[in-house]
């Protein structure tokens, strides 16, 4: 699995579809995706999936600049419904598809979504490899050269895969992505959107090179969930021995959060990274200004792009949340 930072051919994203999750917001939230398509679409190709339904409103409101196809869909998360892509040695793209079963059974139906990695394979005429794994793009993290951050919260829970052990889960992981070392964070159980994805709260930069939210307020219940995941980046090594460099990034505040809003995103590293351009959230707060120079410092020969949303994070995920880059070959 190449890093996220590798070349791309191409981006694929998702639809809004599912009104329930967006509680009176959908069309907001279809705004929200609508401006990260058109962003992304001015650093590389996007591929914008939709509902039959709504295919055509899609095209209407993304512009001419990004593709949109057809295809039935229950929701529109495609970092977690679509598939990985992978290189081998001699560069040439495949997929791995593994099992989704919408967070744990959180939203249903979702058969046309445990559908969607195999279709976009398609799409992209990449070969398959299936799992029978149940995990989602946004619980693990690639650098490029043979290391895996993941969650034991989100992999191991039993609501995804009862019956897996953790040496059996990392077996299949290293199989199916061409990993060396997969480093299992103890996660975030008060996540109650995704049980504690990664990409809510730590990225890589580059190699050996880990953004780590930091929560300021040591009331908060994540203080100390983050600090102990923190912990064990800083005890660990990467598949080729390095100790990892740690870079903070705050949270959004809580003040960035609707009234009565029990689900938001409200991460800083929920981005993601385009040919040359980091696509990054901002909340209209003083803490974005931070936000924003701690990413300048992390991929300082990338141009960061702040778009400032708030509907799309209604639905308990970020920019990284819809996307899902495909390598160049």
């Amino acid at each position: 699995m190449p890093a996220e930072w590798a070349l791309h051919s191409g981006c694929w994203m998702g639809w809004p579809e599912r009104e329930s999750i967006w509680h009176g917001h959908i069309e907001g939230a279809r705004a929200d995706y609508a401006r990260v398509a058109q962003t992304i679409a001015r650093f590389e190709p996007l591929t914008m999936l939709a509902d039959t339904a709504q295919a055509a409103r899609a095209a209407a409101r993304c512009g001419a600049k990004v593709r949109v196809l057809a295809i039935p869909m229950d929701d529109s998360w495609l970092r977690d419904s679509g598939p990985t892509f992978v290189l081998d040695g001699n560069g040439q793209r495949a997929a791995a598809v593994f099992r989704f079963n919408a967070w744990g059974a959180k939203c249903i139906p979702y058969d046309k979504d445990a559908a969607v990695g195999a279709r976009v394979a398609q799409f992209a005429e990449a070969r398959i490899f299936q799992s029978d794994l149940v995990i989602e793009g946004g619980s693990f993290l690639s650098d490029g050269e043979g290391t895996l951050i993941t969650a034991e919260s989100c992999v191991l829970n039993p609501n995804r895969n009862p019956g897996w052990t953790k040496a059996e889960a990392d077996a299949e992981l290293k199989s199916m992505l061409g990993v060396k070392k997969v480093i299992w964070l103890p996660g975030d159980m008060t996540d109650n959107a995704t049980d504690g994805h990664v990409d809510g709260y730590v990225a890589f930069c580059r190699p050996a090179a880990v953004l780590c939210e930091v929560v300021a307020d040591p009331q908060d219940p994540r203080f100390s969930i983050m600090a102990e995941n923190r912990k064990i980046l800083e005890s660990e090594t990467d598949a080729r021995g390095r100790r990892f460099q740690l870079l903070p990034i705050p949270e959004a505040p809580r003040s960035a959060v609707p009234d009565g809003e029990e689900i938001f995103c409200r991460s800083y590293v929920n981005f993601y990274l385009a040919n040359g351009a980091v696509i990054a959230p901002s909340y209209g707060c003083a803490e974005d200004a931070a936000a924003i120079e701690a990413l300048r410092r992390a991929y300082p020969d990338r141009q960061v792009v702040s778009l400032e949303l708030r509907d799309l994070f209604r639905g308990g995920g970020g920019i990284h949340c819809i996307t899902q880059q495909e390598p160049a070959v």
